[in-house]
């Protein structure tokens, strides 16, 4: 029997995603079982970085659904289980991420590698208690990788719709660790080139955020070619503006709010859109100032300068700019398409929601 959509509750459904996310993970917990306490130190980890967030992909994945199919489904449950695959790959690719950056702190609480290595010398156990930390996220965050595919492969939609699906998946998966590795790449090297930052930005964050999860949820739906293009004329120019904003919070963000230390971003010597533009428009000896100290630690007067620099050099204005004007085209976009109207008045509240963070 087909389900009608309920109205669009955005805490509700975080809720379906987090207790479909909750469910899989209990199955997992059951399976691993014979493995004793290590296993379940994993399984207790993986529940705690899939807990909470905003769920941005999982939400584009649920209404790219219903832009194709309108607000019908036959089996609502199973879509919301397809919805939370992509929250186990968001979690794999944070896990892996915050190892890659050095990261000490993530949601405001330890870092996978961080909380492991803490663990190993609170015990005084042998070895580096680094080693054991990378070890141990770089083993959860495939663990979750893996799982992103079984959840989808098994959410209980149709057969042939759900292969489809992971095509598309596996794509996803292919580009974003190719844009990941570009990007450790990129600042290993030092560049510091808009161009290559923005492609950077595309393939690392921008597609996997909210293209892929829109075309995942309208393949479900049995989407056509031309539905797919329509959708990334919307969900392309959105993913970017989306990481726009997070490379700004990365830099100018309310620790309290993005649960990340201030600046962190220039701690982490991120070579965004956002540094590339100050390098290019600051003054020299401004520009030499910041290009020393991105990789760095940074006391909170000097995080205070990157700023005034990046700032005066009118790169966070023309970021803003930027996110303005593509967020105004996904939005044109979307009101051309040829996508059920209700299901595209929530897109436009998600892509609303993706890009007017606070800074």
């Amino acid at each position: 029997m087909t389900e009608t959509v309920p109205g669009w509750d955005q805490t509700a459904f975080r809720g379906r995603v987090q207790a479909a996310l909750d469910g899989f993970l209990d199955e997992q917990a059951v399976r691993l079982a014979p493995l004793g306490a290590d296993a379940a130190r994993l399984l207790a980890e993986a529940r705690a970085v899939v807990s909470g967030g905003k769920r941005f992909r999982a939400a584009f994945c649920y209404w790219g659904f219903h832009a194709v199919a309108g607000l019908s489904c036959a089996d609502d449950d199973a879509l919301v289980r397809a919805c939370a695959a992509l929250e186990l790959l968001h979690a794999s690719a944070l896990v892996h991420d915050d190892y890659m950056d050095a990261s000490d702190t993530r949601r405001g609480r330890p870092a996978t590698h961080r909380m492991f290595a803490d663990e190993h010398r609170g015990d005084r156990w042998r070895g580096d208690p680094e080693q054991y930390g990378a070890s141990a996220a770089i083993l959860l965050g495939d663990l979750l990788l893996s799982w992103s595919d079984e959840l989808l492969r098994r959410c209980g939609m149709p057969l042939e719709r759900v292969a489809a699906a992971l095509d598309i998946l596996d794509r996803c998966r292919s580009e974003v660790i190719a844009g990941q590795f570009l990007d450790v790449s990129v600042q290993a090297r030092g560049e510091a080139d808009v161009d290559l930052a923005m492609t950077v930005l595309r393939y690392k964050s921008a597609k996997y955020s909210i293209e892929r999860p829109l075309h995942i949820g309208a393949t479900l739906a049995g989407a056509s070619e031309a539905h797919l293009r329509e959708l990334s004329s919307f969900g392309l120019p959105l993913g970017e503006a989306f990481q726009l904003r997070d490379d700004l919070l990365g830099v100018f963000g309310d620790p309290d709010q993005t649960g990340k230390p201030a600046g962190d971003d220039l701690v982490e010597g991120k070579r965004t859109v956002l540094v590339a533009l100050t390098l290019d428009e600051a003054p020299a000896p401004d520009a030499a100032r910041l290009d020393a100290a991105l990789g760095t630690d940074l006391a909170a007067e000097e995080v205070a300068e990157l700023r005034r620099i990046i700032n005066d050099s009118g790169a966070h204005h023309q970021v803003e700019q930027v996110i303005a004007e593509l967020a105004g085209r996904a939005a044109t976009a979307l009101r051309r398409a040829d996508l059920d109207p209700q299901a595209r008045d929530v897109l436009l509240e998600l892509a609303t929601a993706a890009t007017d963070r606070v800074v």
